[in-house]
C-alpha cells in the first residue's frame, strides 16, 4: 500500500486510520489479550476453587456467595480507579501496572490459611483485574483503522474465551486430582506477574494519549513504527493542543449522561446474568447430582461454546453495526438463560448451557467494541472504566443472590432471573449510538 498522492498532511490519528491490519496491528491484539487471557483464567478458576472448597472446607452457600462476589468488590474499585489512571498516565503503564497486582494476588491466594485470608487476597486480584479488561480495549481501540475498529475489539476480548477454556482445563485436570489441586490451579494464575514485563517493554503507548499530554515527539514515534509495517510512507501532521482530562464528573454533563445512563444500563445487566451464572454453574451441577469431575467436564465443553460466539458477534458487528449486533446477543442470551431453566436431563444441560454460553459471549464481545467509541479521547479511559466499574456492582451481588433465589425457587428462578437482566440490557443498548466505520475523532466532535 503507498501513500495518496494528492496526501500533503493529516493529522496522525486519520494516518492510522488509513492503514491496513499489520503485524504491528496483530501483535498489539495479541500482546493485550495475552494478558486478557491470562486474566479470565483467573476468573474462572475461582468457580472451580469453589466447588473444590465446598467439599475440602465444608463452606456453606453464603461463605462461597463471598468467595465468589469479593473479587468484584475489588475490580469495581480497579475499573473506575483504572480508567481515571489511563487518561491521566497512559494506558500502556496501567496495563502493565494492574497484570503484576492481580498476578502477584493471584499467587499469593494459592497460600491461603483460611477463609478470611482468601477474600483478602480475591480483593486485590479484583483490583488489579477490574483496571486491566477496560484500559486494554481502549488502547487496541485507538490504535485500530475505522473499518475494522469493531472487529478487532472483538477480536481482543475472544481472548478472555481462551482464558476461560484453560481455566476449565486446569479444572478438569488439576483441582480434583488432590486436596492441593485448588492450591496448584491459583498458583498458576501468577504467570501475569512475569508477563507484565513483557508487556510494559513492547506494547506502544496510545498516540491519541501522547498528543493529548503534548508528548509529540512519541506520538510520532508510534505512528511511524505502524506505517513502517505497512509499507506506507509518513506525512506532515498537525497536532492537537495538549489538554487536561475532565473529571468523572463530565461523564454526566449534558449531552452526555443519555450515553452514560444507556452504556451503564448494559454494563449492569449483562454482569449480573453472566457473573451470577458461570461462576456458580460447576457448584450447581455438583448439587444438581453430577460428581465433580463430570461437572467440571461439563463446563469445559459449555465454556467451548464462547469461540464460536466470538467469531460470529467479530463478522456482524462490522455488517449489521455494533447496537444491532449488541442487541440480538443479548436477547440470544435471554433465550439462553430461559432454556437452560427449563433444562431436564443431562443433554439438555449441555446444549442449553452452550446457547448461553455461545450468545452471552459474543454479546460480551459486542460490549467492549462500542464503549470506547461512546466517549471522546479526553474522557474515553474514566467512562470505560467507570462503566466497568458500575457493572461489577452487579457482579458482586449477583453470586450473593444466588443462594436466596436457589432457596425460593431452585435453578428455574435463578436463571429466569438471570434471563431478565440479559433483557434489560438489551432495553439500554438501543440508546447507545452507532460508530461503525467511523473515527474515533468524530466522536470527538459529538461528545
Amino acid at each position: 500500500m503507498s501513500t495518496d498522492a494528492t496526501t500533503t498532511s493529516a493529522t496522525r490519528a486519520q494516518r492510522l486510520d488509513r492503514l491496513p491490519f499489520t503485524r504491528e496491528h496483530g501483535r498489539l491484539v495479541v500482546g493485550s489479550g495475552l494478558g486478557w487471557a491470562l486474566d479470565a483464567m483467573d476468573v474462572g478458576l475461582i468457580s472451580f476453587v469453589m466447588a473444590a472448597l465446598a467439599v475440602q472446607w465444608s463452606l456453606d452457600p453464603t461463605e462461597l456467595s463471598w468467595i465468589g462476589s469479593i473479587g468484584f468488590v475489588g475490580m469495581a474499585l480497579g475499573a473506575t480507579l483504572g480508567g481515571l489512571l489511563a487518561d491521566r498516565i497512559g494506558r500502556r503503564q496501567v496495563f502493565a501496572l494492574t497484570l503484576l497486582l492481580f498476578g502477584l494476588a493471584t499467587g499469593a491466594a494459592a497460600l491461603s490459611w483460611s477463609v478470611g485470608a482468601l477474600l483478602v487476597f480475591r480483593f486485590l486480584i479484583g483490583l488489579g483485574l477490574g483496571a486491566e479488561l477496560p484500559v486494554a480495549s481502549t488502547l487496541v481501540s485507538e490504535y485500530a483503522p475505522a473499518r475494522v475498529r469493531g472487529r478487532v475489539v472483538v477480536a481482543l476480548e475472544a481472548f478472555w474465551a481462551v482464558g476461560w477454556l484453560l481455566a476449565a482445563l486446569i479444572g478438569y485436570f488439576v483441582v480434583p486430582r488432590s486436596d492441593a489441586g485448588w492450591r496448584w490451579a491459583l498458583a498458576l494464575g501468577a504467570v501475569p506477574a512475569v508477563y507484565a514485563v513483557v508487556v510494559r517493554r513492547g506494547l506502544p503507548e496510545s498516540v491519541r494519549f501522547l498528543e493529548l499530554r503534548g508528548r509529540v515527539d512519541e506520538a510520532e514515534a508510534a505512528v511511524r513504527r505502524f506505517e513502517s509495517a505497512a509499507g506506507v510512507a509518513p506525512v506532515p501532521s498537525t497536532t492537537p493542543a495538549p489538554a487536561t482530562p475532565p473529571g468523572p464528573g463530565a461523564l454526566w454533563a449534558r449531552g452526555t449522561r443519555g450515553r452514560t445512563a444507556a452504556l451503564w444500563t448494559v454494563w449492569f445487566g449483562i454482569n449480573f446474568a453472566y457473573y451470577g451464572a458461570f461462576i456458580w454453574l460447576p457448584t450447581l451441577l455438583v448439587a444438581s447430582g453430577f460428581s465433580l469431575v463430570r461437572s467440571f467436564g461439563f463446563t469445559l465443553l459449555i465454556t467451548l461454546a464462547q469461540l464460536p460466539g466470538y467469531a460470529a458477534a467479530a463478522v456482524l458487528i462490522e455488517r449489521w453495526g455494533r447496537r444491532p449486533t449488541l442487541v440480538v446477543f443479548l436477547l440470544g442470551s435471554a433465550v439462553g438463560a430461559g432454556l437452560f431453566a427449563l433444562a431436564d436431563g443431562d443433554t439438555a444441560v449441555l446444549l442449553t448451557g452452550m446457547v448461553l454460553s455461545f450468545f452471552n459471549l459474543g454479546a460480551w464481545g459486542a460490549v467492549y467494541a462500542v464503549t470506547p467509541e461512546v466517549y471522546p479521547t479526553a474522557l474515553r479511559g474514566t467512562g470505560a472504566g467507570a462503566a466497568a466499574g458500575f457493572g461489577r456492582i452487579a457482579s458482586i451481588a449477583a453470586p450473593l443472590c444466588v443462594p436466596p433465589l436457589l432457596d425460593a425457587g431452585g435453578n428455574g428462578l435463578v436463571f429466569g432471573t438471570f434471563a431478565a437482566f440479559f433483557v434489560l440490557a438489551a432495553l439500554g443498548s438501543w440508546a447507545l449510538p452507532e460508530h461503525r466505520g467511523r473515527a474515533l475523532e468524530e466522536v470527538d466532535a459529538s461528545g
